[in-house]
């Protein structure tokens, strides 16, 4: 993503220490991005409801409303769900950075951290977002399954289906790929990016309470002992 290309991509920074905000702030800017602060979790979310950027920068550590509480209500949110978000946190603790991305953040950097590396991992979203809106328009059949990912919607047999953030990326990734058997790790690669902290069984309570919404049709999905899981194109 070339610089002139970041223009028109507005980025809200969410933090309430000013400093860091400026200096994100600062060097957003010289990469050429349109940007906007908010220093509490109130604050973002009227911001980001009056209008919405292209993605979020969020620290998890805010007064009244914290960051993963704002987290949990833009991705629950249908109007607010696809605006991409990179947490910024000093936390260290894996317990914290795994139940933000299992909110629906879609990468994080920890504090101290570098701007050159910040700017590249939010490029890095910024293309998988543009990448996913291109494939968006086109709604996918695998037997009685039909996933419609511009509205993020799923049904079985006619019947609709409430699916997780995460839950829903794994379904659509597998359907795309009837067949192919995928590592748990490949599955994580694939639906969030490169170091995402989580553990093998993470994805299968993932792949457990998929199956479970999907019920009869949950016999596709396939457990391959000892590699991963598919969608079996055989009943």
């Amino acid at each position: 993503m070339a610089q002139g290309e970041n223009k028109s991509l507005r980025i809200l920074i969410v933090d309430d220490e000013a400093d860091i905000a400026e200096l994100i702030r600062f060097n957003l800017r010289q990469a050429g991005f349109r940007t906007k602060v908010a220093a509490s979790g109130e604050e973002a979310i009227k911001e980001v409801r009056l209008d919405a950027p292209d993605l979020i920068v969020l620290d998890l550590m805010l007064p009244g409303i914290d960051g993963l509480d704002v987290c949990r209500l833009l991705k629950s949110d249908e109007a607010t769900a696809a605006i991409p978000i990179v947490m910024l946190t000093a936390r260290g603790e894996e317990e914290d950075v795994v139940k933000g991305l299992e909110l629906g953040a879609d990468d994080y950097i920890t504090k101290p951290f570098s701007p050159r590396v910040l700017i590249a991992r939010i490029k890095s979203v910024l293309r998988r977002k543009q990448k996913a809106v291109q494939n968006e328009a086109e709604i996918v059949k695998f037997k009685e399954i039909y996933i419609d990912p511009g509205k993020r919607k799923v049904s079985v047999s006619g019947r609709f289906v409430e699916l997780t953030y995460t839950e829903f990326e794994i379904l659509n990734f597998l359907i795309r790929h009837p067949g192919w058997v995928f590592t748990r790790n490949e599955i994580v690669d694939n639906i969030r990016g490169d170091n995402y902290p989580v553990t093998d069984r993470s994805v299968d309570v993932q792949i457990v309470g998929l199956r479970k919404k999907l019920g009869a049709a949950s016999k596709y999905i396939e457990t391959v002992r000892g590699v991963g899981y598919r969608m079996k194109e055989v009943d």
